[in-house]
């Protein structure tokens, strides 16, 4: 093994593990916002009246905040349960936009999910990479098609 391959390994590591705590952080956040919701807390109650919504949608926000905490936790569905935790975000974003309230909390939520996803999974920095790999530099000849 060579000195730069070991390198390469130990950032590796790194990333997996910042990965691994930065997607640990929002799973209470999340977990207490849908357990409130589905006991019913008055505070939650008056606060999700607050943004224009009824009471009977309050328990089935929480049973789908949970749903999504549950796939992003698990190793197989994570990349599921990040798209379904940003589409509950969007949705949390919009209804703070809605009346005028701040909503940094959910862009801080969605950003830590997706940080700590594409940390702790190699494949998702390969999808998505963060830098060039000197592709996008280069020159590249496009060719005319034949039309024959």
């Amino acid at each position: 093994m060579t000195a730069i391959t070991a390198q390469k390994g130990v950032a590796r590591t790194r990333a997996t593990w910042a990965g691994r705590i930065l997607s640990t952080l929002p799973i209470p956040m999340l977990v207490y916002g849908a357990a409130v919701k589905l006991s019913h807390a008055p505070d939650a109650v008056v606060g999700l009246r607050g943004l224009g919504l009824s009471d009977g949608v309050i328990a089935p926000i929480g049973a789908l905040e949970l749903v999504c905490v549950f796939l992003y936790v698990l190793p197989r569905t994570a990349v599921l349960g990040a798209i379904l935790v940003t589409g509950l975000m969007g949705g949390a974003i919009l209804a703070h936009l809605r009346v005028g309230d701040s909503f940094i909390t959910p862009i801080l939520v969605g950003l830590m999910v997706w940080a700590g996803l594409f940390l702790r999974d190699s494949r998702l920095r390969v999808l998505l990479p963060l830098r060039s790999n000197g592709f996008y530099g280069r020159h590249v000849a496009i060719r005319p098609v034949d039309p024959t």
